[in-house]
């Protein structure tokens, strides 16, 4: 009797389904905290700040695309890795940074959601984070197009929040849209130049999230067509949204009150819109709970990856023939994020982690440069970039590593 073949993950995800994710991780918490912060560094300028984020990411961005057609695969980044360097321990590491960087995420996101959630529910902290680590791992758990469906949902009240933000700023001011050139800074100015540049640093990491599409390749429909369309459509996305929210906070609310502000746009919306605090702070519980979702899948993705490429043991790629999503890497990512968020102090780890995010940029741009210097020619059907992309790509994300380890060693001494 011949063996029978073991489940596979599914092809069962559309182009939205692959957008609606990739804005789900990317616009995150992030967007929700990161105002204030930018408005510090930037003043009204801040704007400017995320513009200039953006368009350093479309670099990476589009490493990201042709790879993610070359090897439309789990554990992505480690695929390419070894791809561009021939390296499997390099691209072991390289998959196991990712997968902890999501594991990290997950566990901070879920400290974030708690404190959210004691303004409507008194019960105690870890308590509250064990029932969100554990429901959002059923889910995970339940099937790909389940939980992606549901986080797509997430990702919509998400999005409506930040639209609520827009058209509030918009319908309390009907001069705002004249108001709008003023968030871009004279050319002249280099102090100005300055604080933007330091704000973009900031602003940079509300835009990493989209890289995490590649790990669900897996289960796209027609991966060579809509993962660089999916991963180009949620940078743009977010770009427009990020540029006319933050405008539309600088100019309306007092910049000494916005940039102290712990919930800016709970505060922005109260003063725009004139509805209560709490209509956001919802809204900020479901974005927090929708990034662990969303970075569980990814991480427990990258880990069943590892490996079906025998890099991990055998076990950890095993899929339920039921749910067809892969029970055991599942299983563990749900008990390292549980444990993390239990017992770590994760300041330390979130730094790290950030760090680690834009090593793994700076190696697959390096790995795709590589590749097309060595001639290898790309399979049919493959979006491709000029060359000289994935090298200004590997600049950008070295630069970044340097001046964070940079922040990091100063702020210590």
């Amino acid at each position: 009797m011949d063996k029978q073949e073991a489940p596979k993950l599914e092809r069962s995800l559309s182009l939205t389904h692959l957008i609606l994710y990739g804005l789900g991780v990317t616009i995150g918490a992030g967007i929700y905290v990161l105002i204030g912060e930018t408005t510090r560094e930037a003043g009204i300028y801040a704007p400017t700040a995320f513009l200039i984020s953006a368009f350093v990411m479309v670099f990476t961005a589009s490493s990201f695309a042709e790879f993610s057609t070359r090897l439309p695969v789990s554990a992505g980044e480690a695929a390419y890795i070894n791809a561009g360097f021939h390296s499997r321990f390099l691209s072991l590491l390289v998959g196991l940074g990712v997968a902890s960087a999501g594991a990290v995420s997950a566990a901070t996101i879920s400290i974030g959601s708690v404190g959210y959630i004691r303004e409507f529910v008194d019960l105690p902290e870890g308590l509250l984070i064990t029932i969100i680590i554990c429901a959002m791992g059923i889910i995970a758990i339940w099937g790909i197009l389940e939980s992606i469906t549901l986080a797509a949902l997430f990702t919509l009240v998400e999005i409506g929040g930040l639209l609520l933000v827009i058209g509030g700023g918009f319908l309390s001011d009907m001069t705002l849209i004249q108001k709008i050139p003023s968030v871009f800074p004279p050319l002249s100015d280099l102090a100005i130049w300055v604080g933007i540049s330091s704000a973009g640093l900031l602003a940079f990491f509300a835009f990493i999230g989209f890289e995490d599409l590649v790990n669900i390749a897996e289960e796209a429909k027609n991966p060579k067509t809509n993962m660089p369309r999916a991963i180009f459509l949620t940078l743009g996305v977010s770009t427009l949204l990020y540029f006319f929210v933050v405008s539309i906070s600088v100019l309306l609310v007092p910049l000494d009150i916005l940039s102290v502000s712990k919930a800016p746009l709970s505060l922005v919306v109260e003063q725009t819109v004139g509805i209560s605090p709490s209509v956001m702070t919802l809204i900020a519980i479901i974005a927090t709970i929708n990034g662990v979702i969303i970075q569980m899948i990814m991480a427990s993705r990258v880990i069943y990856g590892l490996s079906k490429q025998k890099e991990l043991p055998a076990f950890l790629s095993y899929v339920s023939p039921t749910t067809r999503t892969p029970l055991a890497s599942t299983f563990l990512v749900v008990a390292v994020v549980l444990t993390m968020a239990l017992l770590f102090p994760l300041g330390g780890l979130a730094k790290a982690t950030s760090i680690m995010t834009l090593t793994v940029f700076a190696l697959v741009n390096l790995a795709l440069f590589k590749l097309k210097l060595s001639g290898e020619k790309p399979p049919e059907g493959t979006f491709v970039v000029w060359t000289w992309v994935p090298a200004v790509g590997f600049l950008i994300s070295l630069a970044f590593v340097l001046l964070n380890i940079y922040t990091i060693v100063m702020k210590a001494t």
